[in-house]
């Protein structure tokens, strides 16, 4: 079948022409190694290592671009590191055992799931204070904010749902069931789905936002992978909105969807289990953290393939790209 390929053209078509940019920095963050590794994207080089508190996962970049968060889940905390030189710059009380972690749109609050506390807890970004902390359904991990600043989603591992939190009242106000062990969630750049990575259902759910119900499931089918190898995690969306880059963990391949009709239009062999991924080269370069093998696979996704290799500390989980 077509969609089980490893095939070009239908991406170079869509990522054609796009400009590249002026040299970006990736993030990395080593959940076993306990650090972060810093690499310039256009050479594929590491630049530095930052020491950071122990089982760093969830990375991202501040609103302003002036720090990296980064989720310490032993330590209970969000460190907020300058991203200059990676100094620790201040902790923030995040609750127990954060994971993944969302900046707010606004800037002013960063949302976190607390795996242990079974709740996501809104931190107050200027005064480094818990705002408000909502409950959830049991081991939440991957959250999201909407484009619209409308909707906060909150996934729940062991219940196998999706919560609804209405940011106006901070109120739950529905649950959108999923495949088993939902990992991550991300918005389409409009806001019209959300899409779900369902870890251990193998498939990713297409959710139409306006009525929080399931309008498509994809399902991945990686060459020379057994299928029960194939545990999506990581969704990341080009800025146009039209194509996805799934990490499909330990069958050591992403695959690149067609986002208008969810289907496949190929896979990438990576590293080993692929976490999460992020874009970088104004959507030409796929940046994947392997967390079995120790680094960092860089894809060039006109090509559909891996033109370096980057070595990372233990167990690359999180990326996140800086201008």
């Amino acid at each position: 079948m077509r969609t089980h390929l490893f095939i070009a053209g239908t991406v170079a078509a869509l990522v054609a022409g796009t400009p590249r940019t002026s040299a970006e920095t990736a993030y990395i963050s080593n959940e076993r190694g306990n650090s972060v590794t810093v690499i310039d994207v256009p050479s594929g080089k590491v630049i530095a290592t930052w020491p950071t508190g122990r089982r760093p996962r969830g990375i991202a970049l501040s609103r302003d671009g002036k720090a990296v968060f980064v989720a310490v889940g032993q330590d209970n905390a969000v460190e907020v590191r300058d991203r200059a030189d990676g100094h620790l710059m201040s902790s923030l009380p995040s609750g127990q055992d954060p994971e993944q972690f969302f900046p707010s749109r606004d800037g002013k609050l960063l949302f976190v799931a607390n795996e242990d506390d079974a709740a996501v807890t809104a931190i107050d970004l200027a005064n480094r204070t818990v705002a408000w902390q909502v409950p959830v359904g049991k081991e939440p991990e991957g959250v999201a904010e909407s484009p619209d600043a409308k909707w906060l989603v909150v996934t729940s591992e062991e219940d196998s749902t999706v919560a609804w939190i209405d940011l106006a009242t901070h109120t739950p106000v529905a649950t959108t069931e999923t495949e088993a062990r939902p990992r991550h969630v991300e918005f389409t750049p409009d806001g019209t789905q959300l899409w779900i990575a369902a870890e251990a259902g193998q498939k990713v759910h297409v959710v139409d936002v306006a009525t929080r119900k399931i309008v498509r499931t994809i399902d991945f089918v990686p060459p020379d992978a057994p299928a029960y190898k194939v545990l999506p995690c990581g969704i990341r969306f080009t800025q146009d909105g039209k194509t996805a880059i799934v990490a499909l963990g330990r069958s050591n391949a992403i695959a690149v969807v067609d986002v208008p009709s969810g289907a496949v239009r190929g896979y990438v062999k990576v590293g080993n289990r692929p976490w999460h991924l992020a874009l970088a080269e104004g959507d030409r370069t796929a940046i994947v953290a392997n967390g079995l093998s120790d680094d960092v696979s860089v894809v060039d996704l006109a090509a559909m393939k891996v033109v370096a290799t980057v070595p990372a500390g233990g167990g690359p989980w999180g990326v996140a790209i800086a201008p």
